[in-house]
């Protein structure tokens, strides 16, 4: 998982699996969504590649790389587990928000 982090890290790296999203793209494809030069692209895509986030095919003289989603399942699965607690903290600044209004309310209604 450390790897899938680290690879996600990177904006070029999350925009090449934004991509990847729609469906196989081919190398020269995501290096024309990149402003960076090829060998940047090549290192952003091994770095995909080692993480397990894409996988990669020959095709002739192509690369075709596709999204391999079952890392980003396994990432998922961990982060629901603190969900409950950003749901908990989130219910603490409604009802806090919720108290601010009728204080406000109050004291309005008071002048």
């Amino acid at each position: 998982m450390e790897a899938v982090l680290r690879a996600l890290e990177d904006g070029s790296r999350r925009t090449v699996l934004d991509t990847l999203t729609g469906g196989p793209a081919t190398a020269g494809e995501l290096a024309a969504l990149l402003p960076i030069a090829r060998p940047g692209v090549s290192r952003h895509l091994r770095v995909l590649r080692e993480a397990g986030l894409v996988s990669v095919r020959q095709d002739a003289q192509r690369r075709w790389y596709e999204l391999r989603p079952e890392p980003l399942a396994e990432l998922a699965d961990w982060l629901d587990s603190y969900r409950h607690l950003l749901a908990a903290r989130f219910n603490r600044l409604d009802d806090y928000l919720k108290e601010l209004q009728e204080k406000e309310s109050k004291h309005g209604r008071n002048e």
